[in-house]
C-alpha cells in the first residue's frame, strides 16, 4: 500500500482531502485506540465483581471500595510508565513499530488477569496491562497527525476519540452478554469478570492483518534520513524538550491540561460505578425487593447505565471538535467548566436508577468531552522529532496523578468520609467525588497561559 498522496485541495471538506492510504491510518490508529479503550472499560466494569470474587467482601463494603482505588491507581502507574518509555521510543525507532509492539503487551495482561487467584496478582497484571495501554495514545495521535493533511488533522484527530467510544460501548454490551450467559449458568456464578478479560486479549489478532501495511509517517522517515532523531537513552528526548524554552513551556501547559482531564476520569468519574452498586441496591431494597433479585436488578442496570454515559462521551467529543475549530482555549474552557458543574451535582445528587441515565449521559458528556481535545492540541504543541515523547509525556503524566488522586480518593472515602457509612454507605464515596471537582479548576486556570494552535501547522523545527 503506497504512502505517497496526490496534492489536496486545502478548501474542501476534510474527508475529502483523505487518500485510501489516510483513511487506512485513522482506522488502524483509531482501532488501537478502540481496542485500549475496550480494555480500560472491561476493567472498569469488571472490577467491582472481581474483588468482590477475589476478597470475598460484599460489594458496599468500604474496603473492598479502597481497594479498587488501590488496584486502580497501581494500572495509571503502569499507563503513566508505558506512556513515558514508548513514548520516547516512539521517536527514537518509529510509531507504527512501537504501536504494534503496545498493543501486543496490553493484550497478553488483559487475558492473563483471567487467571487471577487473589487480589494481587489480579492487581499485578492490571499494572502490567497499564504498561502497554500507556504507549497507545501518544504513538497513535502523532502516526495520525503527521500523516492526514493539516486541513483535515484536527478532525481525523477528533474522530480517533470519538470512535474510542465504540470501545467502551462495546465493553458495556459485553458486560451485558456475559451477565445474561452467567444468569443463564452458561458461565459458572461469580466467574463473568473473567471471561471479560479474556476478551481484551483480542487486540493482538489486529497486529496479523495490518503489521505489513502501517508504515511510519513520511516526517519521521525524512528525519531519519537527516540522521536528526533522538540519540543515546530513552532520556534523551526529555533532555531535549526540557533544554528549548518554547518546547518546555508546551510540556509543562500541556500536562497541566491533560492531568486535569484524567484525573477527572479516572480519579472521579471512574467511581461512579462503585456509588451506582450501593444506590440502586438502596433503592430497590426500600422498594422491597429481596436482597438476591435487587442484585440482579442493579446490575442490569450498571450496564444500561454506562450505555448511556458512553452516548453522552461520544456527544461531548463531537462538540468539543466543533467548538475547537473556534479556537483550542475555548473548547477547553466550555469542557473543563461543564465537568466541574455536571459532576458535583451528579454526584450530589444521584439517588435511582432511573435518574442515573441521563445524569450519567451528561456527565460522560461534560467529562469525557476533553480527550477529543488531547488528541487535538497535544501533538500540535511539539516538532516532529519529539511529538511522540511530548504527546505521550503530557497525556501520561496525567496517570501518575490520578494514581495519586485516585489514592488520595481513597483515603477520603475511607478515612475522612467513611464514619458517614454507618448512617448511609453512599455517603462516603459522594463526599469524596465532591471533594475531588475542585481539580477541574487548575485545568481552568491555566488556559489563559496554553498556545492557541487553532489554524496553524505542525511546528518543526528543520
Amino acid at each position: 500500500m503506497s504512502t505517497a498522496s496526490a496534492p489536496v485541495d486545502p478548501t474542501a471538506p476534510w474527508y475529502k482531502q483523505l487518500t485510501g492510504y489516510h483513511w487506512f491510518v485513522l482506522l488502524v490508529a483509531s482501532a488501537a485506540w478502540f481496542f485500549d479503550c475496550l480494555d480500560q472499560r472491561l476493567f472498569s466494569l469488571a472490577r467491582v465483581p472481581a474483588l468482590h470474587s477475589l476478597m470475598g467482601l460484599e460489594p458496599s463494603d468500604p474496603a473492598l471500595a479502597a481497594f479498587g482505588k488501590t488496584v486502580t491507581a497501581f494500572f495509571l502507574v503502569g499507563w503513566g510508565l508505558g506512556g513515558m518509555v514508548f513514548g520516547a521510543l516512539g521517536d527514537k525507532y518509529g510509531r507504527a513499530r512501537m504501536l504494534t509492539l503496545t498493543i501486543l503487551i496490553y493484550s497478553a495482561f488483559t487475558g492473563l488477569s483471567y487467571f487471577s487467584q487473589t487480589q494481587w496478582d489480579f492487581t499485578l497484571f492490571r499494572f502490567l496491562t497499564g504498561v502497554g495501554v500507556g504507549g497507545v495514545f501518544g504513538l497513535a495521535v502523532a502516526l495520525i497527525a503527521e500523516t492526514v493533511p493539516d486541513g483535515a488533522r484536527a478532525q481525523s484527530l477528533g474522530m480517533l476519540q470519538i470512535l474510542s467510544t465504540i470501545g467502551n460501548l462495546t465493553a458495556g454490551f459485553a458486560k451485558i452478554g456475559i451477565d445474561s450467559l452467567e444468569k443463564s449458568q452458561t458461565i459458572a456464578p461469580g466467574r463473568g469478570w473473567r471471561w471479560m478479560f479474556l476478551i481484551g486479549a483480542l487486540p493482538a489478532l489486529m497486529i496479523v492483518f495490518t503489521r505489513g501495511y502501517l508504515k511510519e509517517p513520511a516526517t519521521w522517515l525524512r528525519l531519519k534520513e537527516l540522521d536528526l532523531l533522538p540519540k543515546g537513552s530513552i532520556f534523551a528526548p526529555y533532555a531535549k524538550l526540557l533544554a528549548n524554552p518554547r518546547w518546555r513551556k508546551n510540556l509543562i501547559i500541556g500536562a497541566i491540561i491533560a492531568s486535569t482531564g484524567v484525573i477527572g476520569l479516572w480519579a472521579i468519574g471512574e467511581y461512579a460505578v462503585d456509588l451506582q452498586k450501593v444506590v440502586f441496591k438502596q433503592f430497590y431494597v426500600a422498594g422491597g425487593m429481596e436482597s438476591k433479585a435487587a442484585d440482579a436488578a442493579v446490575n442490569a442496570d450498571i450496564a444500561q447505565v454506562y450505555l448511556w454515559n458512553m452516548i453522552g462521551a461520544a456527544v461531548g467529543m463531537s462538540l468539543f471538535t466543533m467548538i475547537a475549530k473556534r479556537g483550542r482555549r475555548l473548547a477547553f474552557l466550555v469542557g473543563f467548566s461543564a465537568a466541574l458543574v455536571i459532576t458535583f451535582l451528579v454526584y450530589k445528587n444521584l439517588g435511582n436508577p432511573g435518574d442515573a441515565r441521563w445524569m450519567m449521559f451528561l456527565m460522560g458528556g461534560a467529562q469525557l468531552s476533553v480527550f477529543a481535545g488531547f488528541a487535538i492540541y497535544l501533538p500540535e504543541l511539539f516538532p516532529s522529532e519529539l511529538r511522540s515523547t511530548g504527546t505521550s509525556f503530557c497525556y501520561n503524566l496525567g496517570r501518575f496523578a490520578a494514581a495519586g488522586g485516585s489514592f488520595f480518593s481513597a483515603v477520603l472515602t475511607k478515612d475522612v468520609f467513611g464514619k458517614y457509612a454507618a448512617t448511609d454507605p453512599s455517603l462516603p464515596p459522594r463526599y469524596a467525588a465532591m471533594t475531588m471537582c475542585a481539580i477541574f479548576l487548575l485545568g481552568i486556570v491555566v488556559l489563559p497561559f496554553a498556545p492557541e494552535t487553532k489554524g496553524q501547522p505542525l511546528p518543526e523545527d528543520i
